[in-house]
């Protein structure tokens, strides 16, 4: 990479006539070694979509940097000049047949249509105008003064100019407002009339320097200033960063961008007008929902910008923007929703070297918010270099974890057998994804092939998600939230329509320091599941707790809730809830400890064996009253067992039982699999077993003469 980044500046400076001399070529393993400790980081090497602060070091460079912003901008401005007058051209022509007896469209018709068209013309007219006699006068000194080129350049003054353009961004809030009405009276006259719907399918306008000739829709044309307003905000940013802190325009440049933030700002977030984009067929394609997920693809995996729209799931790279240029996405890959497969499953265990990094990373993490914390203090408001450093260290840990730790994956395959598999962190956000496909796959989408540059392009304008759902990105993370240990007794369920065999996952946000979900136990067949079982989750600034409850068959996700965590409610004293999870209620008790929390081990966790424990151990290390085995084995038995001759007489196989304690031993979930398909009289056995090799009977010896008696 290293050469190709020098092979590229060679290529730049000999395209400007500077002369170059070649150095000797640099071993690659030199490199290596010189820059291992910088490389160490697990941050992508790609921005995720924030604007890029310049690496310019001199004044020259950053001057050179703003006149190549505001020359493109002036090459823009003639474009959208342009599409703005070939959607005004037959406005004259139709608002003069409004008044004859066959008229195109109605008066009111018209006015809708081209609403505050004029005035944005002509204020871009006026700004262009502007700004052409700026660069111009600038180009002349240029040529005449080829030795003052930089003294030229910091004369060169555009801030008036831009102030006094964004104090007129008020005539794009009626063109906003008024946006989704001239679409409506557009369709609905393209549908009626096929004279307008002639006009509306062909509008040629000039395009670029060569003034080549280009077919838009009128609706699409339509959309350009949604699109304008946006940009002139990203040109303020990077004219600001490329302008010298000594410029005579740097106070009228953020002025002029603090009031273009401050009206896009007012601008409603949720409107159809941020969040959809217009076909060249005239359909409308809305955005649904975004956000970051983990890709894998040729073996490996990679942080990708999920966009899920009305008829297809769009999957981009984020791309961060070189010098002088702003960030954007790139086109991974896409996927019709209509005919679209889903399949959802746990990540298996990771071998055990990646478990042995994962640990390590987990430990690191609890040092750096430990660091953090001090240096954050001594700070007292201001921002250190340490805590900077620190903050950075602790956002690489979270990248590393968010991509290679155990997570859920969602396999996604196409009518035509493509297929992709992406990974969540959380099953409650793997479900959201899934039922907001499922959702809008059942209203069999029509399949348009889109404009897959276009739509990557849109992805900044249109995205809801701006930033990696890392904990330490969030404001206020110590503020309101739970630091300690959350317990959490899940008591009991109802609403089921029919017997199930269900257990309960529960799942909490914060640093990933600790393991942010647990599950109960599956329960037996009933209508009424009951558990009363409590699970411990260690939680480092929890805010939301996610209950979800699902049947032994995995993909059946039969409900999920989000509760909000009040610490100073829970604190030290138990709540008892009733969570509403769509067809299923969980009743559920909280309780919050607060308390200082211990670096986590870097050994991976086992599961302690349950077999020659004491009974009343094996219960409290699993939070229940009677432990899972004893609960499992008779619930099995009494569902498929009584009917069986000699049960409990009659023992299993001796192979089959000790395959059986070893899997209750080392793995419940295997063990629960095959409890199901074991022979009925192999988990009795495995039962009987566990009583037998109980380091005390189960009915202790100084209570067997009182219990006899009792009897």
């Amino acid at each position: 990479m290293v050469m190709d980044v020098y092979e590229e500046s060679v290529e730049y400076l000999t395209s400007c006539g500077l002369p170059v001399v070649e150095e000797e070529v640099i071993d690659s393993d030199l490199i290596q070694d010189v820059f291992a400790d910088e490389t160490d980081s697990a941050l992508p090497t790609e921005s995720t979509g924030l604007p890029d602060t310049p690496t310019c070091k001199s004044p020259e460079e950053m001057l050179e940097k703003r006149l190549l912003v505001l020359r493109k901008l002036l090459m823009s401005e003639e474009t959208y000049l342009s599409e703005l007058e070939t959607l005004l051209m037959p406005m004259k022509a139709l608002r003069a047949s409004a008044g004859t007896s066959q008229p195109v469209l109605s008066l009111e018709e018209v006015q809708t249509v081209f609403y505050q068209l004029p005035e944005l013309r002509d204020l871009h007219r006026e700004f262009h105008s502007g700004l052409r006699a700026k660069l111009q006068s600038f180009m002349d000194l240029e040529q005449n003064l080829p030795m003052h080129l930089c003294e030229s350049a910091f004369q060169l003054s555009v801030g008036e100019l831009f102030l006094k353009f964004v104090s007129q961004l008020g005539l794009y809030r009626g063109f906003i407002d008024n946006y989704e009405s001239a679409v409506k009276t557009v369709r609905k006259c393209t549908q009626a009339e096929p004279r307008f719907r002639t006009l509306a399918e062909s509008m040629m306008s000039a395009k670029g320097p060569d003034k080549c000739r280009t077919t838009y829709t009128f609706e699409a044309l339509l959309y350009k200033p949604l699109d304008r307003v946006t940009k002139t905000t990203l040109v303020l940013h990077d004219l600001l960063n490329y302008t010298p802190a000594d410029h005579h325009d740097k106070t009228l440049i953020q002025e002029a961008l603090r009031v273009s933030s401050s009206f896009l700002s007012g601008v409603n977030e949720g409107s159809q007008c941020k969040t959809a984009v217009t076909l060249s067929r005239g359909e409308r394609r809305q955005l649904v929902r975004d956000g970051f997920v983990v890709d894998v693809h040729e073996g490996g995996r990679s942080l990708r910008h999920l966009f899920l729209y009305t008829d297809l799931l769009l999957c981009v790279k984020p791309k961060g923007g070189t010098t002088g240029r702003q960030s954007c996405y790139r086109f991974c890959w896409y996927m019709p929703l209509a005919g679209l497969k889903l399949h959802w499953k746990p990540e298996q265990e990771p071998p055990a070297d990646l478990q042995v990094k994962i640990s390590n990373t987990r430990e690191k993490m609890f040092h750096l918010r430990s660091a953090l914390h001090k240096y954050m203090n001594e700070d007292k408001g201001s921002v250190s270099r340490a805590t900077d450093r620190c903050k950075k260290k602790l956002e690489a840990c979270e990248v590393w974890l968010l991509t290679h730790k155990p997570s859920f994956i969602l396999e996604l395959q196409s009518t035509s057998s493509k297929s992709h598999t992406i990974h969540l962190s959380f099953l409650s956000e793997l479900d959201e994804w899934r039922e907001a496909i499922i959702k809008l796959r059942r209203k069999d989408p029509e399949t348009v092939p889109p404009d897959l540059l276009s739509l990557s392009s849109s992805c900044i304008k249109l995205r809801m998600t701006q930033h990696l759902p890392l904990y330490c990105l969030q404001p206020g993370t110590e503020d309101n939230s739970m630091h300690g240990t959350l317990c959490v007794v899940v008591h009991s369920a109802c609403g089921l329509q029919q017997p199930a065999s269900v257990y309960v996952c529960v799942e909490v946000d914060g640093f990933d320091i600790f393991d942010r979900k647990a599950q109960t136990c599956l329960s037996s067949y009933s209508l009424t599941p009951q558990w009363e079982q409590e699970l411990s989750l260690q939680v480092d600034g929890a805010r939301h707790l996610h209950v979800l409850c699902l049947s032994e068959f995995q993909e059946d996700i039969m409900g999920r809730a989000t509760l909000q965590l009040d610490p100073t409610e829970m604190l030290k004293k138990w709540k008892k809830i009733t969570l509403n999870l769509g067809l299923v209620e969980v009743t559920l008790s909280i309780k919050y400890i607060a308390h200082t929390l211990k670096a986590p081990s870097s050994a991976p966790l086992q599961q302690k064996p349950v077999f020659s424990v004491l009974i009343g151990d094996a219960a409290k290390q699993e939070g229940v009253l009677v432990p899972h085995i004893v609960r499992a084995c008779v619930e099995e038995i009494e569902r498929r067992g009584l009917a069986e001759e000699g049960i409990y007489r009659i023992s299993g196989a001796s192979r089959e039982i000790q395959d059986l304690k070893l899997a209750f031993d080392t793995n419940y979930w295997e063990a629960m699999s095959r409890v199901r398909s074991a022979d009925v009289n192999t988990v009795s056995g495995t039962l009987k077993l566990y009583f037998r090799e109980l380091p005390e009977p189960l009915i202790p010896v100084q209570h067997f003469q009182s219990l006899s008696k009792a009897l």
